[in-house]
Parts: structure tokens; sequence; C-alpha cells
């Protein structure tokens, strides 16, 4: 039985398990006393004791199953294949996936249809004992929450007490999960600083990252590999420059109108069709900066005698910027909105105009949320890679002319990952520096917008 079958079944015994202890907990006590709880507190116990631990132990086996029958299925590599200097146990085990899988790509060793009938035995036998252990529990923790409902037993509380739990799980997953993910590229980026210098990398003007051996496999690329990562870091600073310069001004003006001066009307037209901008893919964005933004800049500033290029800084830029607006506009239109109506009147009651009252009273009571919104629009126009790739270019050029083609660090991550890698060395290996570093910057931004929030914060609370 399959996995997704499994969870179905444990779901629909849950549901069971909710409704009878609703029906068992809706009248009295078989003693005539009243239970502590409503009757849903009652179902929902039964019903997570049933689901949660029986849902943990399913994920568990589906994910250690497949890493157990992988180390089972080396044991039928023969010591003459494994000792080899070409040996990788990631190709050996997809020859032996895909045979199990039915998928052949010509005549296998026998070792390798061994392995993957060994296998197959192996998927019958772990569905067999996922089916009933996992159902099984289900079925056990959801008697055990039925006994447990009694006149005396608090059910509110302990679903609470389980929820709280959930929710402190949730986040201690988020938490790991970022922890993990810096650890990871700190590992890999000291294996590539042990190869490249730091100072290289952090103050070197050219971008020019190689294979080993690249010239001698006829890839076309020639010279000596260089690793300076300011040009990297100029495009991307040069192109999130003129993105906010479109975004941010229109974002936040497009909120203050909505919020202060259009009418319910108004509003209920404008800020869906702003918010239909962020749910437009960004390769459709890509797209309409490489056909028509970037060839009608090109034209015009043919016409007044300027040589842009066909790729530019500035069309991908203008058209980011247009993306990442409702970014802006919708949270600085809920933050103005959460202003409380009474500092507008106090301003008023003070003789200012509803302009003065919007610049010297609302605006710094909502700087917060507005800072908040403007981060997270950084955050956007840094991380983006299609319209880069399609307006920009990929030419690493140091250039802070907007009219240039340049290229951005989530672009070259993007670039240097894709295909065929050899991770061992420092091309591949320099796309976690460029991550490292640009995480720093993002802290240090997440650091600075902070101090803002916490200094205005305690000026209007």
């Amino acid at each position: 039985m399959s996995s997704p079958v499994i969870a179905v079944i444990v779901l629909f015994i849950s549901l069971g398990y909710f409704f009878v202890g609703i029906r068992v907990t809706s009248g009295l006590a078989p003693n005539g006393m009243r239970y502590q709880s409503r009757p849903h507190y009652s179902g929902l116990f039964a019903a997570l004791l049933a689901f949660l631990p029986s849902s943990f132990l399913l994920i568990v086996l589906s994910i250690g199953d497949d890493l157990v029958f992988q180390q089972l299925a080396l044991n039928f590599v023969p010591e003459t294949v494994s000792t080899t200097e070409d040996y990788k146990e990631i190709i050996v085990l997809a020859q032996i996936e895909n045979v199990v899988n039915g998928i052949n790509f010509g005549e296998q060793p026998e070792w390798v249809y061994q392995a993957a009938e060994a296998w197959q035995g192996w998927l019958s036998t772990s569905s067999i004992l996922k089916t009933g252990s996992v159902i099984g529990l289900c079925l056990v923790g959801g008697f055990y929450g039925f006994l447990k409902l009694g006149p005396d037993f608090r059910s509110r509380n302990a679903v609470e007490r389980i929820i709280l739990l959930i929710l402190a799980s949730s986040s201690a997953i988020a938490i790991l999960t970022t922890i993990g993910i810096v650890f990871s590229v700190v590992f890999e980026s000291l294996r590539f600083f042990a190869l490249v210098p730091v100072k290289e990398f952090l103050f070197g003007l050219t971008w020019n990252p190689q294979f080993e051996g690249a010239e001698r496999a006829g890839s076309g690329q020639m010279g000596i590999a260089t690793y300076g990562s300011v040009p990297l870091f100029v495009g991307t600073l040069l192109i999130s420059v003129v993105a906010l310069s479109v975004a941010v001004p229109v974002g936040l003006f497009s909120a203050i109108y909505l919020s202060e001066y259009a009418s319910s009307r108004v509003r209920s037209i404008i800020k869906p069709l702003l918010e239909m901008l962020a749910g437009v893919p960004t390769v459709v964005y890509g797209f309409f900066a490489a056909l028509t933004v970037a060839p009608f800049i090109r034209s015009m500033g043919m016409t007044v005698g300027l040589d842009v290029a066909s790729e530019s800084a500035l069309a991908a830029g203008l058209v980011m910027g247009i993306m990442i607006i409702p970014f802006v506009s919708s949270l600085s239109d809920d933050v103005i909105n959460a202003v409380p109506q009474a500092l507008r009147d106090a301003a008023y009651g003070l003789g200012s105009t509803k302009s003065e009252a919007i610049r010297k009273v609302v605006l710094p009571a909502a700087l917060p949320g507005v800072v908040a919104s403007v981060l997270l629009a950084v955050s956007r126009a840094v991380g983006e890679t299609m319209i880069v790739v399609m307006a920009a270019g990929l030419a690493a050029n140091l250039s802070f002319n907007p009219l240039d083609a340049v290229t951005t660090v989530t672009s070259q991550i993007v670039t240097i990952l894709v295909g065929d890698q050899e991770f061992e060395s420092a091309k591949t290996l320099s796309a976690f520096a460029l991550a490292l570093t640009l995480i720093v910057i993002t802290l240090g931004l997440n650091f600075g917008s902070l101090q803002i929030v916490k200094k205005y914060r305690e000026q209007y609370e």
C-alpha cells in the first residue's frame, strides 16, 4: 500500500475518532456528571492522538526506507567495480533504481538486476510493515485518547498543549532549517577560500570563473580563472537601485492614496489590480523586458546619441521595479491603515491640513511597517534571476552605468550550478562563497532596518 493511501486511511480513522469523541461526550457521563470541556475538544483530542503519532511514523518510514535500501543495494556491487577510480555511488544507485522502476538504458551488469530484484522485495516487505505499523499506531493512539475522556478530564487544556507543542516544533524546524542553510554555505565557502584568497574574492575587479582543465576540454573558456566578486555585487546594486527607484515611490504613493484619499469603490478596484502584478510569473516579466523594454530603451538612447547595450541594467531594473511594486504598496497600505485614527484627529485638532497630518504624523508612525515593506522589496530585487538573465545578460562588467550590460550575484550562482558539476573545483565552490557574502549583506540590511524600526516604535508607542 502506497504512502498516500495510508495517509488517507489515517485521516479517515482520525475523523472517526473525532466524531465518536463528540458523540460520547455530548450528553452526561454515566455517573450523571457533566464533562469538563465541550464535546468538540474531546473529539479533537482523540483525533490528534490518532493522527499525529501515526503521521510522524509514516513520514519517518517513507524517508528512512529509501536510505536503508540504498545502503543494502550497495552490498551487491562487486569489489572489482567499487575499487575503480571512476566509481561513484550516486551513479550506481541510479542504475539500480532505473531497473527497479522499469527504466532500462541498454544492457546492465548482472549484479544490477540482482540488486534491483532484492530492492523490489524490500519494497514489498516495507509496504506491509509500514501499513501495519502506521494504521496500528493510529488505532491505538485514538483508542488511548478515547479512554482518557471522562468527566474529570480537561480535554480543552490537553488539546491546547498539543497545539502549543506543534507550534513550538514548527518554530524549531524553521530555526534549524535556517541554521542548516547557513552552516552548509559556510562549510562550502571555507573550502572555496582554501583555494582562492579572501582578499582576491572580496576586492577583485574581474570575474572569470573556470573549471580546471576547461581549456583542454575544449569548453571555450580561455585564460586564467579569476574570482573577483566586485563586478557581481556592483551589478546587483545597480539593478536593485533602479528597481527600487521605481517601486518605492510608486508603491508608497499608491499606498498613501489608497489608504488616505481614495474612496472605498476606487480602493476596491485599484488595490486588487496592483496586487495582480505579484502573481505574474517572472519569466513573463523577463520576456517583456527583453522583447519590449530593452529595445525601446536602446532605440530611444540611439535617437539622442547614447550608446545603450541591447541588454542593459536599466531595462532589467525598470521591469523588476514594476514587479515589486505590490510588495511595497500592499504592505504599506495595510500599515498606514493600522495607524490609530486618534493620531490623525489630534493632528487635525492642532490645525494641520490633511497632507501635513500624513507627512508629519501618519507616515512617521507607520515608518516601521514601511521600512519592512521596502526591505521585502529589496530582498525580492536582490534575489531575482530570470529578469536579469533575459534583460541584463550574464556579462560580469564592472560598470555603474545603467545603460551597460551587467549581471547579478544570483544569476551567476544559477549559471555556475546548472549542468554537470565538478564539485571539487573552485568554480562550483564560488557559488557558495557568493551566497555567503549575500547572506552577510542581507543581515546587515536587516540590522539597519531594525534600528530604524526600534527608534520610531519607541517614539510612537
